[in-house]
């Protein structure tokens, strides 16, 4: 700082100190100034000798130190030095985007409005492309079949209790009904009960279709019955056939068949305002030859739904006819849901006749209308018709054919018909038994597992459910079909009845090499899961396996 400099700071410090005082003393204010002249004087002595010293650094003994933190004087201006508040903190700027009126400014501009142009386009050829790629491979992809029309009886197999004094130890309704959850795990779609109602063997006079046999229970526990298996989605069907105890036939004379159907007709209404779900009646091609009116009526009581009962209800006829001709043409003319018949019986045919009749029935009928049984109340039970060894082989045979399976009571353990056609029913417990015993047990619920496994199958995988029916290979001995619907999983059921073992050579354009083990009758043989060669497919004595591929397009 030079000289002019000081005196114009002093000036100014002057002027400063004389504004809030009066007007000075001519005399003082000349001594002042001549006191401020000698001390600029001194002022400028002491700038010089300060430049001519050297200067240190901050690292030099502390000196650099005390030189920050003391107030700088130079020249007679003394320069205070004030500390931020916060050291090394910087305003953030935050950008807010343009206003409203730069925003118009710039979408007015030519380069604004091409760059717009340019990215709709962009976006429409990008939809566009889209649309296009999403047609092609619509229209290229394979189309899904439509489902087929069903009703409820086609969803699972049906369980007919013939005897219910013979099915529980309470040995009425009401002991079938505390079995309905054990039913339910079997995935059953429906219980045929009965009969149950009054008819004295061979007497036309004294049949009483709504009144409900002493020995089998009450309305009140039929009621009960009725709404406990509903809750567990479990219909129940009333076999309504007249004289079920005689020995005159199911309709009694030639002369009774009149009079017999027209009281059928009221007692239907009876039954299904109580809330049964459809009806079985026993040589049915009797009543709709002899009284073909009657028998239009009592169809339409049951078939046709009505606005307090919504819910289709099923006609099940039950047939002692055994060839598959006869079986179809009585199918159209009788006009049933479903009929039951011998077609495969065993001792009627070998395996290949019975192939032959499953594939005249499959391609003659809607397979919907077609139902699968061995025995009955006239004919016995599985185990003591094909032997305890081929029980599971038959089980599998009816759960995987093309319509629906129908069981007697105790097919799904094995039980042996004893000295007559309804033998008490077996329900396994926790008491201890003893070998032989044990053994019996294990036995029965292997049986009931298999069972219980392959109705759980058929139920939900739409092939077994309401697939196509492919037949493949059939002997005398053995038999393979497969099941197939649309793009879902592909089942094949192959069958060995002889008593040594067989090889299939199953090959084909809708065949792979290799299938999976679902389900085996000897699972020691053919584990489940593991994987078997189509072209050398080996089954022991009878044995009998469910295998698995998937669709390839």
């Amino acid at each position: 700082m030079n000289t002019e400099e000081t005196n114009v700071e002093l000036k100014d410090a002057e002027t400063k100190d004389a504004e809030p005082k009066d007007a000075a003393e001519p005399a003082q204010v000349a001594a002042d100034a001549d006191a401020t002249e000698a001390d600029v004087s001194e002022a400028d002595l002491d700038q010089e000798e300060q430049e001519k010293q050297p200067m240190t650094g901050g690292g030099g003994g502390g000196g650099g130190d005390r030189a920050e933190e003391a107030p700088a004087e130079k020249n007679g201006a003394v320069k205070l030095k004030i500390p931020e508040e916060e050291e090394e903190e910087e305003e953030e700027v935050k950008f807010t985007g343009l206003n409203k009126e730069e925003l118009l400014r710039v979408a007015g501009t030519p380069g604004w409005v091409r760059t717009r142009w340019a990215l709709l386009v962009v976006f429409w050829l990008g939809w566009l492309g889209m649309l296009v790629g999403a047609v092609l491979i619509i229209l290229q992809a394979p189309r899904c079949r439509d489902l087929p029309a069903t009703s409820w009886w086609n969803d699972g197999p049906l369980y007919q209790i013939g005897s219910v004094q013979a099915f529980t130890a309470a040995r009425d309704l009401k002991g079938l009904e505390q079995k309905v959850d054990s039913l339910s795990q079997l995935k059953v779609r429906g219980l045929v009960v009965g009969p149950i109602h009054v008819a004295p063997a061979d007497e036309a006079v004294n049949l009483r279709f709504e009144e409900i046999s002493p020995e089998a229970g009450t309305l009140e526990q039929f009621k009960g019955l009725v709404q406990a298996a509903h809750k567990k989605g479990i219909s129940v069907v009333l076999d309504l056939t007249p004289n079920y105890q005689g020995s005159s036939g199911p309709w009694f004379s030639n002369i009774s068949v009149t009079s017999v159907a027209e009281r059928l007709k009221s007692a239907l209404v009876f039954w299904l305002d109580e809330g049964v779900d459809g009806v079985q009646l026993s040589g049915v091609e009797r009543v709709a030859g002899v009284v073909p009116s009657l028998w239009t009526d009592i169809r339409a009581i049951v078939q046709n739904g009505t606005d307090k009962h919504s819910k289709k209800r099923v006609l099940i006829g039950v047939t002692d006819r055994s060839s598959a001709e006869d079986v179809s043409a009585l199918l159209s003319s009788t006009g049933v849901d479903l009929l039951i018949s011998r077609v495969l019986r065993p001792g009627y045919a070998d395996a290949a006749e019975h192939a032959r009749s499953v594939q005249l029935l499959y391609s003659s009928q809607s397979q919907t209308k077609l139902a699968w049984s061995l025995g009955g109340r006239a004919e016995g039970h599985l185990a003591s018709l094909v032997g305890l060894a081929l029980v599971k082989l038959h089980q599998l045979l009816l759960l995987t054919l093309p319509g629906t399976p129908v069981f007697n009571y105790g097919d799904e353990i094995g039980l042996m018909d004893e000295g007559n056609k309804f033998p008490r029913m077996l329900w396994d417990s926790d008491e201890e038994l003893n070998g032989t015993l044990q053994e019996e047990q294990a036995e029965r619920l292997s049986c009931r597992s298999f069972f219980s496994s392959l109705s759980e199958l058929r139920g939900k995988e739409r092939s077994l459910l309401f697939g196509d029916f492919v037949l493949l290979s059939n002997s005398s001995s053995s038999l393979a079909y497969l099941r197939v619907w649309d793009q879902s999983q592909r089942y094949l059921a192959a069958f060995n009845w002889a008593e040594e073992a067989a090889a299939l050579q199953l090959s084909g354009a809708a065949l792979p090499r290799q299938a999976a083990v679902v389900l085996s009758t000897n699972s020691s043989v053919l584990p489940a899961d593991t994987s078997v060669d189509l072209t050398d497919l080996r089954l022991g004595p009878g044995q009998a396996a469910l295998l698995r591929f998937p669709y390839t397009g």
